[in-house]
């Protein structure tokens, strides 16, 4: 048990879900805020074997796990099946999503209601910072490529790696 759990409290876990390959600022900004809201956030990494990522699933949590150990409330792991199994292993009630677009809203919504259907978990939905609002791992890995600028897009950590795998391949 937790502090709070033996106070009598229940401990209020949340988990954002993604593949973060890599993770970028309108991630970040989601799990920083997620971090306020929860006593723990997961950040569940995805493991889709049908994909190949530019990086590897550990290489993934460990900048995860560097670029949010400030916040001190947020655990890294990854995950292979359904979220909401992820979430029954850990008695974690609430899934965090942020939302870009209305696009977006349309499937993560279908999303929402399978998961609660399946197993009670609910979805909170948080808008992103319109800074971010065009953002996603896909385009840096892009652009990135191309040899334009995503410093602005991603963590000083994560800009470093990019840059490295991508002189390598």
């Amino acid at each position: 048990m937790t502090g709070l759990e033996s106070e009598g409290s229940p401990v209020r876990r949340a988990v954002c879900p993604g593949s973060f390959d890599p993770i970028t600022n309108g991630h970040l900004d989601i799990i920083a805020r997620a971090s306020r809201l929860y006593d723990e956030v997961y950040v569940a990494v995805m493991i889709n074997q049908a994909k190949k990522g530019l990086f590897e699933i550990e290489e993934r949590i460990d900048l995860i796990r560097q670029v949010t150990a400030e916040y001190g409330n947020v655990r890294v792991e990854s995950f292979h099946g359904l979220l909401v199994d992820f979430c029954k292993q850990r008695d974690i009630p609430s899934i965090v999503k942020g939302l870009r677009a209305v696009s977006d809203f349309d499937y993560e919504l279908q999303m929402a209601q399978m998961n609660n259907g399946l197993s009670g978990v609910e979805t909170l939905f948080i808008p992103t910072n319109p800074t971010y609002s065009f953002l996603s791992s896909s385009l840096v890995k892009e652009v990135a490529t191309w040899g334009g600028d995503v410093s602005h897009l991603v963590p000083p950590l994560v800009l470093e790696k990019l840059a490295g795998r991508l002189k390598r391949d």
